[in-house]
This record gives C-alpha cells, sequence and structure tokens, in this order.
C-alpha cells in the first residue's frame, strides 16, 4: 500500500485532480440571492455548522445539484446525499446481466458467472429535525437541513467545541461514510481543500451558488478519535496521497482444466497496456467486493465506492482482469469498476469521481497512456468480438457518467484548445447539464416507461436533419434492420461525450457524422470542430471489413496454438466514408488457457490496426486497408 500524505490539495489546490474541478470563487454575493445558497445559510445558522463546512460536505458529495430527487449510485439523495438504502433496489453485477462473456475469449471457454446478495442517514436525519424520509429525499432545502443537522450531531459526539472550519474535520471525516481511516482522510481532505479554493457554479436546477476561498489549516487529526479501521496494508498500485486498499482477487487452481479469476502476466513487458476501461458495478460496493473475492467468479482490477471514493485493488496491474467482454481489450486494459447502477438512472458522487481521477491520471501516467477518448473508454466502447457477440455487449457506465467533467478532473479538459474552422472533424460535447435526451427504460418493471430528465454526456443520431427522425439502424444489435430505439442500453445511434467522428454533411443547424456506415444527424450545438485523423478505405477498394480484435494473421502463431479467426463484424466501411482515427496497434493475441501463467505466450503479428470509432463503440480495421489522412482547417 502507497503511504497516505499530507495532500497537495490544502495547498490551494496548487495542481491536480481537485484544481480541474474547482474554480476560485470571487466571493458570495454573486449567488446571495439564490434559494439554494439561502438554504445552506439557512441550515448552517440553524444548526450551528460553519456554512463553509456545509457547502464543502455538499459539493464533494453532489457538486450542490439536487438531481430531481433521484438517487446517487450509492442510495443518496439530494444536495447533501442523506442515504436511503430502503428506497433503491440493489443486487447482481452487470457482468451477471446480458449474454457478454466478461473474458471474451472463446479458447478459455464461456465464464458463467454467478449472482450475490449500511448507511442510512436519512433516518437520523428524521430524528434530529422532525422531517420525514421522504421529504428529505425529495425537497433540497429540507435535505440541507438534514444534512446540516447530521454535521451538527457528528461534531456533538466527538465532543469538540469550534467556532470555525478547521476543527470540524473530524465530522466531516465521518460524514464520508467510510469505515477505514484512509477514505475518510481522503474525503475530509478533498472537502478542506475545496473550502480553501473556494468554487462556483450554476446547479442541475439553475441555483447559482458560490464558497468563497477561505484560508484554512484542518486539525486531521481529529480523525483519530473516530476509531476507523486502517486500510489494508498489501501490493496497491496508487499514487502518493489515495489510500488504496489491497483485497485481492484469488487465483486459484480448480480442477478440470477450469481457474480463475483472472490470468498473470508481465505486462507492459509482454504487452503494452494501450486502455483503461470505466464500469460501473451494477451492485453495490460489498456485492462487488464479495464477487471479486469468488474464484468462480471473473476479476478487475479496482473498485470504487461512491459515497466517500474509498479505492479497493484486486488484480495487479501488469496481470489481465476478465472484464471487458473482449479478450483482445482485457489484454491491453486496466479495469475500473464504480460503485453504480446505470440502469436506474443513478447519478456518481464528486467524492468518487475525484479518487477515479486521481487513480486513472496516476496510471495513464505510468503506462503512457494518453488521456483522450480513445483510450479512456467506457466498457460501452468496447466492441463486440464476433457478429455473434455485438448483441450482448455491455453499456456502462451509460450516458449518466459525465465525461466532460471527469476529464476536467484528470487534468485533460476536452477540447482544451478550440478550433474555430471546420476541420472535418469533430467532438461530442454537448452541455452535460441541459440534454436529458430522452432515454427509457431505466425502471425494469416498465420498460418503455421515461427515464428520469436529467443531464446526459451522449447525443442521438439521426437519419435525416430533424428531431423526429428515426435513429439509425445497428446491424450488430438489431439485426433484423429496425433501427435503434431510444432504451437506455440500446447503444446502436448514440454518440457520447469526448468521442470524435468525422463529418458527411451539414445542413443549416444540423451536422452529420459517419456512424456504423450511415449518416448520423445532431444538432451542431452538440459538436465542435477538432484537429485529428481519420481513415478512409484505399483508392480502388468499394468497401473493406471491421473487426472487434487486432488479431495477428494465422502464419504468426507457433506450432500447437490454435490461430484465432479474424472474423469480421456485421458492418462495412464503405469507400467515400471516413472515420476518427484512434491510435495503430500491432496484431496481438495473448493465449493463456491454463493456470501455469509458465505456459501463456503473446502472439505478435505482422499484421497492423487502426482503432477507428465506428459506431458508440470503437472498432479496428487493417492498416494495409485504409489511407490515414490528417485533417485541418
Amino acid at each position: 500500500m502507497t503511504s497516505f500524505t499530507r495532500r497537495g490539495a490544502l495547498r490551494a489546490l496548487a495542481a491536480g485532480t481537485a484544481g480541474a474541478a474547482v474554480v476560485a470563487a470571487p466571493g458570495a454575493s454573486a449567488a446571495a440571492g439564490s434559494a439554494r445558497q439561502r438554504a445552506f445559510a439557512d441550515a448552517a445558522a440553524e444548526f450551528g455548522v460553519p456554512e463553509s463546512v456545509l457547502l464543502g460536505v455538499s459539493y464533494l458529495k453532489s457538486r450542490w445539484d439536487s438531481h430531481g430527487g433521484a438517487p446517487s449510485t450509492s442510495a443518496g439523495f439530494g444536495p447533501m446525499h442523506l442515504t436511503d438504502l430502503r428506497a433503491v433496489a440493489a443486487g447482481g453485477s452487470h457482468h451477471d446481466k446480458g449474454a457478454e462473456d466478461p473474458r471474451g475469449d472463446l479458447a478459455r471457454g464461456v465464464l458463467a458467472p454467478r449472482r450475490s446478495a449500511a448507511l442510512q442517514t436519512v433516518d437520523l436525519a428524521a430524528s434530529l429535525t422532525g422531517v420525514d424520509a421522504a421529504t428529505l429525499r425529495t425537497d433540497p432545502v429540507q435535505n440541507i437541513r438534514g444534512g446540516a443537522a447530521v454535521l451538527a450531531q457528528y461534531q456533538r459526539e466527538l465532543g469538540v467545541r469550534a467556532d470555525g472550519p478547521a476543527g470540524w474535520y473530524g465530522a466531516v471525516a465521518r460524514y464520508s461514510g467510510a469505515s477505514d481511516t484512509g477514505a475518510a482522510t481522503f474525503f475530509a481532505d478533498e472537502v478542506f481543500a475545496t473550502i480553501a479554493a473556494g468554487a462556483h457554479r450554476t446547479t442541475d436546477d439553475g441555483q447559482a451558488v458560490t464558497l468563497p476561498a477561505i484560508p484554512v489549516s484542518p486539525q486531521r487529526e481529529q480523525v483519530r478519535a473516530l476509531g476507523l479501521a486502517a486500510v489494508a496494508e498489501g501490493a496497491a498500485e496508487a499514487p502518493p496521497g489515495l489510500a488504496v486498499e489491497w483485497i485481492p482477487a484469488p487465483y486459484q487452481d480448480l480442477g478440470d482444466g477450469n481457474y480463475g479469476n483472472y490470468d498473470k502476466a508481465e505486462r507492459p513487458h509482454s504487452q503494452k497496456i494501450t486502455h483503461i476501461v470505466i464500469h460501473d458495478t451494477e451492485c453495490t460496493y460489498d456485492a462487488a467486493i464479495g464477487l471479486v473475492q469468488d474464484p468462480t467468479y471473473l476479476a478487475w482490477h479496482y473498485t470504487l465506492r461512491s459515497t466517500d471514493g474509498h479505492v479497493a485493488q484486486h488484480v495487479l496491474t501488469k496481470d489481465v482482469g476478465w472484464h471487458a467482454g473482449n479478450w483482445y481489450v482485457n489484454a491491453k486494459s486496466i479495469g475500473v469498476e464504480h460503485e453504480g447502477f446505470a440502469a436506474q438512472g443513478s447519478w456518481y458522487t464528486e467524492a468518487m469521481y475525484r479518487a477515479s481521477a486521481q487513480l486513472v491520471r496516476f496510471l495513464a501516467a505510468k503506462y503512457r497512456i494518453p488521456l483522450d477518448r480513445e483510450h479512456i473508454i467506457g466498457h460501452d466502447n468496447v466492441p463486440g468480438t464476433t457478429p455473434e457477440t455485438v448483441a450482448g455487449m455491455h453499456w456502462d457506465p451509460a450516458p449518466y457518467w459525465d465525461w466532460a467533467h471527469y476529464f476536467d478532473l484528470l487534468g485533460a479538459p476536452l477540447n482544451a484548445r478550440p478550433v474555430r474552422q471546420p476541420t472535418g472533424l469533430v467532438m461530442i460535447k454537448p452541455d452535460f447539464a441541459s440534454n436529458p435526451a430522452g432515454y427509457t427504460g431505466c425502471d425494469a418493471s416498465a420498460p418503455g416507461a421515461a427515464c428520469p430528465a436529467r443531464g446526459s454526456s451522449a447525443v442521438f443520431l439521426r437519419t435525416e436533419p430533424r428531431d423526429d427522425a428515426p435513429l439509425l439502424a445497428d446491424a450488430g444489435l438489431h439485426p433484423d434492420g429496425g433501427p435503434s430505439t431510444a432504451a437506455i442500453s440500446d447503444v446502436g445511434s448514440r454518440a457520447s461525450t469526448g468521442q470524435r467522428y468525422a463529418v458527411a454533411e451539414t445542413r443549416g443547424e444540423w451536422t452529420a457524422v459517419w456512424f456504423l456506415g450511415q449518416k448520423g444527424w445532431l444538432r451542431s450545438s452538440g459538436v465542435v470542430p477538432v484537429l485529428g485523423q481519420v481513415v478512409t478505405p484505399r483508392p480502388g477498394l468499394s468497401s473493406i471489413p471491421v473487426y472487434g480484435r487486432a488479431y495477428p494473421e494465422a502464419a504468426a502463431y507457433p506450432e500447437g496454438i490454435t490461430p484465432q479467426e479474424i472474423v469480421p463484424l456485421p458492418y462495412t466501411l464503405a469507400a467515400g466514408q471516413k472515420y476518427a482515427a484512434g491510435p495503430t496497434l500491432e496484431s496481438e493475441y495473448f493465449w493463456a488457457t491454463t493456470f501455469d501463467p509458465a505456459s501463456h505466450v503473446v502472439v505478435r503479428g505482422a499484421t497492423k490496426y487502426v482503432q477507428i470509432q465506428f459506431g458508440h463503440r470503437v472498432a479496428f480495421v487493417q492498416l494495409d486497408d485504409v489511407v490515414v489522412a490528417r485533417t485541418s482547417p
């Protein structure tokens, strides 16, 4: 485990993750008239909590948003993230849903995942305020009062009398909900870093809120009085200042040629790590931890807890986790799971976003992975391996993951260097807060019902430049030839923030991009011009195949290892079409079918591939089939 040091964030956020998210505030006057600002001031005065502390805690939980009363991924509600597990259904894992084999390699056989079977601060808030739980969940003003009451109670129980924010460190750490000192300290440090730097933003319901910058030296020793557990020692890989618990996944020989739940490797010496895959768990943190410790299940590298940003590592990054549903991607990536329920339309806490960004930025630097959407991808961007597997691929972390905010926290803002003129290449970049999109199917009991109207990082693509035009077809997801749908699980006609596409046509306020072999129309307000590379079929080729993995040619396989068939996906890239080019990749196949890692072999071929943004998911084309050209204004 890495040592937990005093955070640089307390040096007024000189650099790093938090500095990208928090903007120094000029003063409270700009937001003095907003109802949300007054609610914080009134609750702070009523319960004797420093207003800066109340604002800082709320920022780390929700960024002051109300989310329309919808729960977070850890069953938290409202600006103060009061938790109510009774109100949120939970169970299973996203690896249990659909037909995807998480390992994504038939040479090993298909995995058969098993199913698995807190905090309740809303009850404490109800007892302290006399307000019922339903109101505390849905009324932002009462939610803020409830959070202030809970913070004040925690301060009383610590027996600390303090006039200023510095003496509230222990209560803030406890409010994190963490069960260990590492996560509690991380949360409290981020809160006080926010207080030191100040912040200002407009919430999801249009409320301007300001936290003026206040120099503060918090009494960090107070965390010892909470009696929390120490973070487990072990081999965890993490940046300084982020405590990561080592909860290893078992690597066991189960007999009869079966073993689990990941593969030993020697990356990056055996293979370069080129991607980081962002997942959500579709189960609680505790359930995910139980699953990853099951030797008959499957394993990923890291899990993050929503309420406080706590991080656990299960597989060393040199080893190959079974998480992405595509063996080529598994062998080249690190899998990071975030506690979440995408299908419920729930939201991710700021604490988890920040912890994840610190972790991913560290991993990207360690393995020289570019911080862009070609290399930092969602599970929903991973392609199927063959035509038969496309429909079973997963779609997390879904459109409610705020990619623009996440890249701000990574210190790599999307479109950091704006291009003012058309280039023939655009980046998807809608305004998250004002982009409800209109999904259906968040409630499993009512598949056609509308999802909660809240911000989204994705946009729909249509067959014509009008809002009521049908969505595009996806031959892999909808082999009957019908159009894609607005279902939250249907990515067949959806583009996500940060993804880049080649422009096919423009008409007035509409832009068409090449998408799965079709022109997909979206409003031009949702895109920005960018520079980059595009691919198109070589002259003389009417169309070229598109692949879900970059495997070597048959001649590259040594004796005793069965060549993996290079199977095209059910799409083609026709002459005249262009697609945004990502990295050029060597062809590789990681042969790992036995428990003994000494028998594992990396097969490398002469064939090279280019990763492209072909639809919502990435895909691969052979370099010899395409011309790669750089765009210009």
